[in-house]
């Protein structure tokens, strides 16, 4: 049996759950289906959002054994995105430079390419990092 590699922190997962209305924290957890119904129903209606406080943990571990972990942070990378993801920071430091600037020029696409990589960062830094 092959020992899970920690990819994600629940420090970062409950400070992420403090926005957890917006879903946040579901989308740092590979969860985007939720992620987004949490974002419409700001954490579906803070019913939702209270009950992931003792979910975390499963997530937390459920996320450890789904992604890949190597050269690419994924704590590092989501607080890149949840903070400063409009300015593309968090594509700078996947190495997409081109992106990146565009996201900085453009307030991530005008938040459309924000909320694409809120689906997608995940799956981008597994990729990254099994190319590593």
């Amino acid at each position: 049996m092959t020992q899970a590699s920690d990819t994600h922190s629940k420090t970062v997962g409950y400070v992420l759950w403090l926005f957890g209305f917006t879903g946040a924290h579901r989308f740092y957890y590979g969860k985007p289906v939720t992620g987004t119904l949490w974002f419409f129903t700001l954490g579906l209606f803070g019913i939702g959002w209270l009950i992931d406080l003792f979910l975390i943990p499963s997530m937390d571990r459920q996320a450890d054994l789904r992604f890949r972990s190597g050269k690419v942070d994924y704590s590092i990378a989501w607080i890149l995105l949840t903070f400063l993801g409009v300015f593309g920071v968090h594509r700078m430091y996947l190495g997409k430079w081109i992106t990146g600037v565009l996201y900085f020029c453009t307030l991530g696409l005008l938040g459309l390419g924000y909320l694409y990589d809120y689906w997608t960062l995940n799956d981008q830094i597994t990729l990254v990092n099994a190319a590593s």
